[in-house]
């Protein structure tokens, strides 16, 4: 079976300085046909202006502060049969699109997930889970490299994080796309549940998978620390209102403002808020609730198909992975090499480790390039033990071997 036509839809809203990274990072994808949709404010079409590819996008200017109306709005633009979804602040690895389009060859898969890296890429933010009529999301036992095709049972339905998913075109059409009662907290959540509502399955492809940088934003620092709970507690009073028995709202309440308080307290233990900082997220959060409660559930109409074709993004990266690596005394010249390679058009992987204990850190530059740094003898998967005693040959070995799958790197290095 051949690949399906792919239309990435990425969001962007006060992250112009991000958003170029993003899009370099798809521009790598190692699959044939996909097009990009980028629903932007005017700051992040700029910034996007200066890609050398930025006229093969499909572009949306869209400055409101609602990440469902944006995703719908990149819907109606999309013309392939499968519409993946990634934020702004995440970077894919080169094969994320194969893997997340795999599980669609069984007829009766309608979404598809995979599994999201933090900061330090390596790392895993989330994994597979399921989600129930509370919102309450617990891990899923999956195979860790091949694909499970999952059905929600029990009340519990497949979650796909917003940053890493895919839904088939037609079928989040006719649902009417991503519930604008959300603005940007349980938005795929609520298309998950609605799925199990209507029978549709799910793929979760454990090798699909992305960097998330989860940088700041209008309600987040770039520390993470939050700056406003208003609508966490707006879409958790929109959710329950669709999913959840009313004689039980009042205790999910209680029990998420008590999670928000102990993670704003944990935040205030360790200098990063005053308690007056507290008193006013808790506030904001109360706020939140009151307003979800008399907030407007749209009735959702069918997405139409898209105005204009498929408009493919070329594919400017061929052959094999190349992969650059020595020692730290030497990272200026293979930072360069590696660069060099980028620029010939080959995808690039970079392992440049010194003398230490440092663990390791995975980044992918703004020249293109996969970049792995840290000490030999330092963990890269922090569940491992610290490997010591190992020459420089050995240690790229065991990386390469890690990273196989999601890179292609040739058989023999």
């Amino acid at each position: 079976m051949s690949a399906p036509s792919v239309s990435v839809i990425v969001v962007s809203r006060g992250r112009a300085a991000d958003l170029p990274l993003c899009l370099l990072g798809i521009s790598q994808l190692d699959f044939p046909l996909f097009e990009v949709v980028l629903v932007a404010d005017e700051a992040g079409l700029e910034a996007a202006r200066g890609l050398p590819f930025f006229d093969e996008l499909k572009t949306v200017t869209f400055e409101e502060a609602n990440i469902s109306k944006a995703r719908n709005l990149g819907i109606s633009e999309a013309a392939g049969e499968i519409v993946a979804f990634i934020d702004d602040d995440a970077v894919p690895e080169p094969t994320w699109l194969r893997y997340l389009t795999a599980g669609f060859s069984e007829p009766e898969v309608a979404v598809a997930g995979g599994f999201v890296r933090g900061r330090n890429g390596i790392s895993f933010q989330w994994k597979a889970r399921s989600v129930d009529c509370f919102g309450d999301a617990t891990p899923l036992d999956v195979s860790e490299d091949k694909i499970s095709i999952l059905t929600p049972t029990n009340g519990r339905a497949i979650k796909t994080e917003g940053t890493n998913m895919a839904v088939r075109r037609d079928v989040i059409a006719q649902m009417g796309g991503f519930d604008p009662a959300y603005r940007f907290y349980l938005d795929e959540t609520d298309l998950n549940y609605r799925m199990m509502q209507e029978g549709h399955r799910t793929a979760i492809a454990p090798l699909a998978q992305v960097h998330h940088g989860y940088k700041a934003s209008a309600t987040r620092r770039q520390d993470r620390v939050p700056t406003d709970l208003t609508e966490i507690g707006a879409s958790l009073a929109v959710y329950l209102r669709k999913f959840a028995p009313k004689a039980q709202h009042k205790v999910t309440f209680a029990k998420a403002r008590k999670e928000q308080r102990v993670r704003a307290l944990r935040h205030m233990m360790a200098g990063l808020l005053e308690p007056r900082d507290v008193s006013r997220l808790m506030g904001s959060f109360d706020k939140g609730v009151e307003v979800g409660s008399q907030r407007a559930i749209s009735t959702l109409s069918t997405i139409p198909l898209a105005r204009d074709g498929f408009k493919p993004l070329t594919q400017r990266f061929k052959g094999q992975h190349v992969i650059v690596e020595g020692s730290w005394f030497k990272r200026k010249a293979l930072r360069q090499m590696a660069m060099e390679t980028v620029r010939n058009g080959t995808r690039t992987s970079l392992f440049i480790f010194s003398p230490t204990l440092r663990p390791h850190k995975v980044r992918f530059t703004k020249e293109g390039v996969w970049e792995q740094t840290g000490g030999l003898f330092g963990r890269s998967v922090r569940a491992g033990a610290h490997v010591l005693g190992v020459t420089q040959k050995k240690r790229v070995a065991q990386e390469l071997k890690r990273l196989a799958k999601l890179r292609d790197f040739p058989p023999k290095v």
